[in-house]
């Protein structure tokens, strides 16, 4: 039986959770959307926007650096996809927890400052 995924550490729900290319793009139209989870996401914008090792990057997210090198690998892949294909991009789902430490208002509220709704507005 599999160990149960150890939950990362985020520290706020991102404003925007779906991105759609512009429809003179062309491509990407009828395929399926790329889902970048939200550990992802924090794993993209801790390393990439906040300029952190990985070994600073996994001590924020309350984990191994070699869970962050592989949730970092498979979150570059994605946005790459989505960038060269012209795909749809959501970010949803992944095993993850808020903390009440960084962010502005607490866990209950987005990087921007407006509350995050418990249930999420259908993405369709």
């Amino acid at each position: 039986m599999p160990r149960p995924l150890k939950r990362r550490c985020v520290s706020a729900m991102p404003c925007c959770v779906r991105f759609v290319p512009m429809p003179e793009a062309g491509a990407g139209g009828g395929s399926e959307p790329v889902v970048l989870s939200v550990d992802e996401f924090e794993a993209l914008r801790l390393i990439d926007l906040e300029g952190l090792n990985q070994e600073e990057c996994a001590r924020r997210m309350e984990v191994a650096r070699t869970t962050v090198q592989a949730i970092y690998d498979r979150a570059r892949e994605k946005v790459a996809d989505f960038l060269v294909n012209a795909r749809e991009l959501r970010i949803a789902g992944g095993a993850y927890r808020l903390s009440g430490e960084l962010g502005r208002g607490g866990p209950e509220r987005h990087r921007c400052g407006c509350r995050w709704r418990k249930s999420p507005p259908p993405l369709d």
